[in-house]
C-alpha cells in the first residue's frame, strides 16, 4: 500500500542528492506542480524558486490563484506574462502533437531564460507515470505528448528533477493531503492549458472564449454540488470546436463555435468514463454559454468513454 509519508521523507532525501545548487519549479497551480513545489521547497528552502508562466491558455483568475497558492508556502514566485510569445508560436497551428511540442519547447525556453536571471541549474517538474506512460517511447505507443515530457526539446541547458514521475494521480492526491495542501482536491488541468481545449489553431480571440466557457461549466458544477443535486466530476471543461453551425439569436441569424461539455470520472486518469450529469445542469450550462457569449450558438455534451477517448480533446 502506498505510503505517502515514507514517499515525502524518501522525495525530500533524493532531491537533495540530487540538486547540487539552485533549481526552479514549473508551478500552474495544479495537484501535481503545488506537490513537487511543496516538496522542493521541503529540501532545498531559499535554493527554489517558483515560475508561472501566462500562456495566454490559463483559465479564468488562474494568475491571482496561484499566487496565493505559492506564496502562503513561503515560494519565492517569479510571474512570467509570455502569452504573446506563445500565441505567436502557435499561430497556423493544428495538430494536436505538434500543438503540444511547440508548447513543450517554449515552457522550456522561457524557464531557462528565467533560470539565467535566478543563477539556477535544475528544472524541477511535476511528471507523474501517466504523463510519460501516454507520451511513449520504446514499445510504448505515444497516445498524446504531454508538455513536460514528449514535448521537451532535445536541447535543454537545465537538469530536469520530477519527484513524483512514478506516481499516479490518486497518489499525488495523497501526498498532497498528508502535506495539507489546498489543492488535494482540485481536478486536474492539462499542462499545455486551454490550447488543448481549442480544437484548431490557438488565438487570443479563441482562448477568451474558451476561457469564459470553462468558468461557466466549472461555476455550475460545482453550485450542482452545493445544492445537492450531484456528486463532483473527477474532471470538467470545455472544449471549443473549429466548426461553426447555424443558429438563431433574438429573430435574427447567428453563424456561430460550438462547445462541447467533458465530464468525467476517473481515479489514476488512465481510465475514464464520462459523469451522467443532471439535465437540469445541463441545460443551465447551455443556457449561460450562449447566452453570455454572444460568438456561440451550440453546446453538446461528450459521452465518451477512457479508452476510446482520452479525458481532453487533444
Amino acid at each position: 500500500m502506498f505510503d505517502a509519508q515514507e514517499f515525502i521523507r524518501r522525495a525530500v532525501r533524493e532531491m537533495q542528492e540530487q540538486v547540487k545548487g539552485k533549481a526552479v519549479i514549473a508551478t500552474s497551480g495544479g495537484v501535481d506542480s503545488t506537490v513537487a513545489a511543496k516538496l522542493g521547497s521541503m529540501a532545498l528552502g531559499d535554493h527554489m524558486v517558483a515560475i508561472y508562466v501566462n500562456t495566454g491558455c490559463m483559465r479564468k483568475g488562474e494568475d491571482e490563484k496561484v499566487r496565493r497558492i505559492i506564496e502562503d508556502m513561503a515560494i519565492k514566485l517569479r510571474y512570467v506574462d509570455a502569452s504573446q510569445e506563445f500565441y505567436q508560436a502557435l499561430a497556423g497551428v493544428v495538430d494536436p502533437e505538434e500543438k503540444r511540442k511547440i508548447i513543450g519547447e517554449k515552457f522550456i525556453r522561457v524557464f531557462e531564460r528565467e533560470a539565467v536571471e535566478e543563477g539556477a541549474e535544475y528544472l524541477i517538474q511535476g511528471t507523474i507515470a501517466p504523463d510519460w506512460i501516454e507520451s511513449g517511447g520504446g514499445l510504448r505507443d505515444t497516445i498524446k505528448s504531454h508538455h513536460n515530457v514528449g514535448g521537451l526539446p532535445e536541447d535543454v541547458d537545465l537538469e530536469i528533477v520530477e519527484p513524483l514521475r512514478d506516481l499516479y494521480k490518486d497518489e499525488v492526491r495523497k501526498v498532497a493531503r498528508a502535506l495539507n495542501l489546498p489543492v488535494a482536491e482540485k481536478q486536474p488541468f492539462p499542462g499545455p492549458g486551454l490550447a488543448v481545449r481549442i480544437i484548431g489553431e490557438v488565438t487570443a480571440e479563441r482562448a477568451a472564449v474558451i476561457r469564459e466557457a470553462c468558468a461557466v461549466v466549472e461555476e455550475e458544477l460545482e453550485q450542482a454540488v452545493e445544492k445537492g443535486q450531484m456528486t463532483l466530476p473527477w474532471q470538467y471543461f470545455a472544449v471549443l470546436l473549429p466548426v461553426k453551425t447555424v443558429g438563431v439569436h433574438g429573430d435574427r441569424r447567428a453563424y456561430g463555435f460550438t462547445i462541447a461539455i467533458r465530464a468525467v470520472e476517473s481515479v489514476d486518469a488512465m481510465t475514464a468514463d464520462f459523469s451522467r450529469l443532471p439535465w437540469e445542469v445541463l441545460d443551465r450550462i447551455s443556457t449561460r454559454i450562449t447566452n453570455e457569449l454572444h460568438q456561440v450558438n451550440r453546446v453538446v455534451y461528450d459521452v465518451t468513454n477512457k479508452p476510446p477517448g482520452t479525458v481532453e480533446w487533444e
